[in-house]
């Protein structure tokens, strides 16, 4: 019988469990951007009319919508769970930079240059950028 280890090899080699992580100190910018996230998944549960619009607007495929309020709410989990675990806290941020990153490139294809790319897309990446900065700082 084959036994996989439950820590991927990185965390094995980086991280001793006799000294345990040490809480990402400013804590707060994963919290708020975290509590953000939830809300956008609770949102796009059934997606809110300037949700849809959006969607919509940069013909995100429909049959995909779906897939938004899980990984939101996983991206909430993470970002909680990374204030004391700073290399996911790292990994999450970079991960949502990337997602508004591309849902900026999504908007500016579509030529929807409107309260859609400016309010929510270019403020969440200027805000998950902030966040990413302020975690690789203290990780």
């Amino acid at each position: 019988m084959v036994m996989l280890h439950p820590y991927p090899v990185w965390f094995i080699v980086t991280h001793s469990p006799e000294e345990p992580f040490e809480m990402v100190q400013p804590w707060w910018p994963l919290a708020l951007l975290a509590v953000i996230q939830l809300c956008d998944a609770v949102l796009c549960v059934k997606p809110v009319a300037f949700i849809r619009k959006c969607l919509i607007d940069v013909r995100f495929p429909e049959r995909f919508w779906k897939f938004l309020p899980p990984l939101k709410a996983a991206a909430a989990a993470g970002l909680i769970v990374g204030i004391w675990v700073p290399p996911l806290a790292v990994l999450v941020s970079a991960a949502l930079v990337c997602y508004f990153a591309v849902a900026v490139s999504a908007h500016v294809r579509a030529s929807d240059f409107g309260r859609n790319l400016f309010l929510n897309a270019t403020a969440m990446l200027v805000i998950c950028s902030a966040t990413l900065a302020f975690t690789v700082q203290s990780a």
